[in-house]
């Protein structure tokens, strides 16, 4: 008799941690949904949009020199004074360009930067309904769609600079500064102590930008709650990775070759990791909420037709002797009746 397969090390680790099995699970639905195929699809439109975004840096920049001769004057200057020969003059001459193709530029770059946007904001869409939802959502169409997406970019755009304006203020340059215009000394335990708030700060408005994500981008309504849980973690996440991403740009910097193609690699890691954590999350999410609605309803079993055939081989010799014995019997006693009644 065959004995049964005793589990295995993760079956009993899965066993006995709940979150480790919560983990699995969730990363065998983000698996199972594609999610890295999504973080890939999303980190080509996330480069893709940063072209159009720097046209129109470079047509805004062309129309703030237009109306600033003086500044534009200091401009020359310095860039005369700092870099002399073949390479100053390319750089006059990128300038002088940029202030004369500043209209072109700008709504070439604000025509494409809107395609782009919009590519990008309903692939991030659909792959955080995927994460949610295992049944196909129904499509309100084109039209529809594409002014909710519209909405749900300028949303998220909205939130993007709200976040970043309040990291921005909770940085450690900013609170320092703020020390030096009061005269307060720089001791090193204020320089620790703003660095710990700015990570606190990162984290929060991280927290507040992904939740946003999971919670308010697919396009069928979600749990709030285990939003933000997942929203926290992946904020967690984010700064670690962040951390990290700082040292490796250091590190990879110092090299000629490293200074060339390390920001550029490191700009595709980062896009990557970070699509990757915020789908992961709301897989995680979608594993902790119990809507039912989120439910796989799962086919019934094929059913099986089996005719059965069952031959008739009529009466026997005895149940035919009998059946005749009973009708003689039964015309008898019918006989007999209808004579005594008459």
């Amino acid at each position: 008799m065959n004995e049964p397969a005793k589990p295995g090390i993760l079956d009993r680790l899965r066993a006995r941690y709940d979150w480790l099995d919560h983990a699995v699970r969730a990363y065998q639905r983000f698996d199972d949904r594609n999610g890295g195929f999504f973080a890939a699809g999303l980190t080509y439109y996330t480069i893709f949009a940063l072209f159009p975004l720097l046209m129109v840096g470079f047509a805004v920049f062309g129309f703030l020199l237009a109306t600033r001769p003086r500044l534009l004057g200091t401009i020359d200057d310095h860039i005369r004074a700092q870099v002399s020969g073949p390479l100053g003059n390319q750089l006059l001459e990128l300038i002088d360009s940029a202030i004369d193709a500043r209209t072109s530029v700008g709504v070439i770059g604000l025509a494409t930067a809107a395609w782009g946007g919009l590519s990008w904001i309903s692939h991030l869409r659909q792959a955080l309904t995927e994460m949610w939802w295992e049944h196909c959502v129904d499509s309100p169409g084109f039209v529809r769609n594409k002014v909710s997406d519209l909405l749900a970019m300028g949303g998220t755009f909205a939130v993007t600079m709200g976040t970043v304006a309040l990291t921005t203020l909770g940085h450690e340059q900013p609170m320092a500064a703020v020390l030096r215009w009061a005269g307060i000394p720089e001791f090193l335990v204020f320089e620790w102590l703003f660095r710990g708030i700015s990570i606190v700060v990162s984290v929060l408005v991280s927290w507040l930008l992904f939740t946003w994500m999971i919670a308010r981008l697919p396009r069928e309504k979600v749990s709030v709650v285990h939003s933000m849980r997942a929203g926290l973690m992946a904020a967690v996440g984010f700064e670690i990775f962040k951390q990290v991403a700082s040292v490796y740009l250091r590190v990879v910097s110092r090299s000629p070759a490293g200074a060339t193609f390390g920001p550029v690699l490191g700009l595709m890691v980062f896009a990557y990791i970070t699509a990757y954590l915020v789908l992961f999350c709301t897989a995680w999410a979608a594993t902790t909420s119990t809507d039912a609605r989120r439910r796989r309803i799962e086919p019934p079993p094929p059913a099986i037709i089996a005719p059965r055939v069952q031959l008739d081989e009529g009466l026997s010799a005895r149940q035919t002797l009998t059946a005749m014995g009973l009708g003689a019997l039964v015309a008898l006693a019918f006989s007999r009746l209808t004579r005594w009644l008459r």
